[in-house]
């Protein structure tokens, strides 16, 4: 009998999360720089999932402007911007009456190969990201390939070393407030001298040191006005107690933990799977217990599990995670085929044309 491989992007999930999902009015988006993809998560009805993997070289932050219904992702070597239009996903003439939203590509800033790890929209539209290749905060516009908005006290220079591995940012009232960073070396790639025991949360604003000795921490997010951070190395979500200088374990987790988000009690943490004869990950003492790759959903209040979902192919690594909110069926379109260039929006009509030599009809 012949042995059918399994579909890319094939993964198992727990029974309820369909439903859950569907309750909670929402679909997940997880970037994979490995595998190169965006994919959309989406609940098809209460019994199944159905997933959207669209390529994005090097894709890793995610971030969402919601007052104008933007999404930001950061590549290889450029920051995409993209627009929804639900008109358009409406009418997308590859399968109409299907998507609620389309992200249409808008603006592309190219960066250069900055290693940018986490991105945020502020409240004013600017948009922050951590250029973890010059260890700095910076923003994103049209005038430079980046202008820095803030570095450690401790770098002494802007130079290409990823000297700290600045990786994650949390921001408050619009503004970078709490940022992760694998240790406070000032040379090239010295965090990876001691990678599990020496990460740092610093406070923007004060530079203080909140929380240090820390096992690979990733993702820092605000919710409910508490501070979070993911443990990587150690798969734990962790509570930061910013005025006494520690933390609290939350929950552990047998995975390389890294990107969340949370949508009313409900948070998203994305799982990595170790791969042991990675000079950087085989030292860590639970590589071999992380082997999966996915989505582990904690309903927060409690500190429970609530499902899980497992990929079996295509994707080991998982940079972030975010919540659609109000997107059942979300849309995403890249600009390695034509489809993006077939879709028009104005202030107030939206036009689906067919390419026939070179014009849109």
């Amino acid at each position: 009998m012949k042995n059918t491989p399994n579909a890319p992007f094939t993964c198992q999930y727990t029974p309820q999360i369909p439903e859950l999902l569907l309750n909670l009015n929402c679909s997940i988006a997880i970037s994979t720089y490995q595998a190169g993809k965006l994919v959309l998560i989406s609940p098809k009805d209460e019994n199944s999932l159905v997933q959207l993997p669209r390529h994005f070289e090097k894709v890793m932050g995610i971030a969402e402007d919601k007052k104008k219904d933007k999404l930001a992702l950061a590549c290889k070597d450029q920051v995409i911007i993209f627009s929804n239009s639900r008109d358009l996903a409406i009418h997308y003439p590859k399968s109409p009456n299907k998507y609620d939203a389309m992200y249409m590509p808008r603006v592309t800033y190219h960066t250069g190969p900055l290693d940018i790890h986490d991105l945020s929209f502020g409240n004013n539209g600017e948009l922050f990201a951590v250029n973890t290749l010059f260890s700095c905060i910076i923003t994103i516009n049209d005038d430079y390939n980046f202008s820095t908005y803030w570095k450690p006290p401790f770098i002494d220079a802007l130079v290409s070393e990823d000297r700290c591995h600045l990786n994650g940012m949390a921001l408050k009232n619009g503004k970078p407030k709490y940022v992760t960073a694998f240790n406070k070396g000032n040379s090239r790639q010295s965090w990876r001298d001691n990678i599990t025991k020496s990460g740092i949360v610093m406070d923007v604003e004060t530079n203080e040191i909140i929380v240090e000795n820390l096992p690979m921490p990733h993702s820092p997010r605000i919710f409910n006005n508490e501070l979070y951070v993911l443990l990587s190395a150690t798969g734990e979500l962790a509570k930061i107690d910013v005025e006494n200088n520690k933390y609290e374990v939350v929950v552990k987790l047998d995975g390389f933990v890294r990107g969340m988000s949370l949508h009313k009690d409900y948070l998203f943490i994305g799982l990595s799977k170790l791969r042991e004869n990675s000079s950087t990950f085989g030292k860590l003492d639970f590589a071999k217990r992380a082997n999966e790759a996915g989505i582990v959903i904690i309903h927060l209040p409690t500190a429970s599990i609530t499902g899980k979902i497992t990929y079996q192919t295509s994707l080991d690594e998982i940079y972030d995670v975010h919540i659609l909110d109000n997107k059942m069926r979300p849309n995403i379109l890249n600009t390695i085929t034509e489809d993006h260039t077939q879709g028009l929006m104005t202030e107030k009509a939206t036009f689906w044309g067919k390419k026939t030599e070179n014009k849109l009809t």
